[in-house]
């Protein structure tokens, strides 16, 4: 006679995958890439070489005191191939990388340095033309670029042109947002269709067509930080998921706050072009990088306004709500499938997408 005992659901905070091991003398291209080689890099040589409270926030600039002000301060280094892309260039990613990395904070960015690194016989109108859509970029967020640095190596030992941008800006008094505030009932919300940047990078190097052009998402979210933040000063979480894409984002915040996060698969706007794409290259949506998109973790009584707030605004006109923050499985992010299914999305380990920020 068969067995009918009921059994308990699983639970996914037993839930692990195997993965390889990771013991490496030298340095590989997963430690770029915004996932678990990242976090081990970062967890094992430099946050014990710095050692500071500040740093150890991990956040995606650092909120500093200063003269009795909260100074956010952010710095990053862009090294994509190719130097131009549709919808963009590593200028616009420059500036827009840490402008948006400071509003991750809240803060309203106010100045930019750049810093070129320039390999010997890059031709000159390559620089200017890099330079120029920094300019442009810088004016288009509302921030001046007031400092910087060239330097230039040997032929055969950069690729063109590296830039390095760090900015400034200020955090509004009662504004406290940072990875660790997730708290369970936050409804998890994106700005918009995901997976654009890493595939434009992607079509243009390998020379792909996915049935129309795929454009960069590459802008500066700061204007569309100041209006969320309108409706509410107490937004608990933002990231830019980047590097490592949605994916990476959700579990460095599920991570940091201890709690889960719950998402939904028909919820999260994937354009048909990336889900072809990533169909074609055998690539994950959920892993593959993002520059002009932000998650944000906010109160439930708060969301609708905020969401509404988002579709006003033109960087968040097809922002939706993908899920939200719960007590069980606490730092880790599980998602419920088309097929009815729930899988655990967790940190990727390598490289998909190398040299697309």
């Amino acid at each position: 006679m068969a067995d009918t005992t009921a059994t308990a659901p699983a639970d996914p905070s037993d839930w692990s995958c195997p993965a390889p091991l990771r013991d490496h003398s030298v340095v590989v291209l997963g430690h770029g890439g915004g996932g678990a080689l990242s976090a081990e890099l970062v967890e094992t040589v430099f946050a014990p070489a710095y050692g500071n409270d500040i740093l150890a926030a991990l956040g995606d600039s650092a909120v500093v005191p200063l003269g009795g002000r909260r100074l956010a301060f952010s710095t990053d280094s862009y090294t994509v191939r190719p130097l131009f892309f549709p919808g963009g260039s590593i200028g616009d990613l420059a500036v827009n990388g840490t402008v948006n990395d400071l509003a991750m904070s809240g803060a309203t960015p106010a100045h930019l340095s750049t810093a070129f690194l320039l390999e010997e016989g890059v031709g000159m109108d390559v620089v200017r033309k890099v330079a120029q859509a920094v300019g442009s970029a810088a004016r288009a967020a509302g921030v001046t670029v007031v400092t910087g640095d060239t330097k230039v190596v040997e032929a055969g030992h950069g690729d063109g042109v590296y830039l390095t941008t760090a900015g400034f800006g200020l955090v509004p008094d009662g504004v406290d947002i940072r990875p660790q505030r997730a708290r369970p009932g936050d409804a998890v919300l994106v700005s918009g269709p995901i997976g654009l940047h890493g595939v434009a990078v992607m079509s243009v190097r390998e020379g792909l067509e996915f049935g129309a052009e795929v454009t960069s998402d590459t802008a500066p979210l700061a204007g569309l930080v100041a209006a969320m933040l309108q409706v509410t000063p107490d937004i608990h979480v933002l990231r830019d998921p980047t590097r490592g894409g949605l994916a990476a984002a959700l579990n460095e915040i599920a991570g940091a706050s201890r709690t889960g996060v719950r998402l939904t698969e028909r919820a999260i706007p994937v354009p048909e072009a990336v889900a072809n794409a990533c169909g074609f290259l055998g690539l994950d949506p959920l892993y593959v990088a993002n520059e002009g998109r932000l998650v944000a973790f906010v109160p439930r009584e708060h969301a609708d306004a905020v969401l509404a707030a988002m579709r006003a605004h033109p960087q968040g006109a097809e922002a939706t709500l993908i899920g939200e923050c719960v007590a069980e499985h606490p730092g880790k992010v599980v998602m419920s499938t088309t097929l009815g299914a729930t899988r655990v999305v967790d940190l990727p380990v390598g490289e998909q997408l190398p040299r697309i920020c």
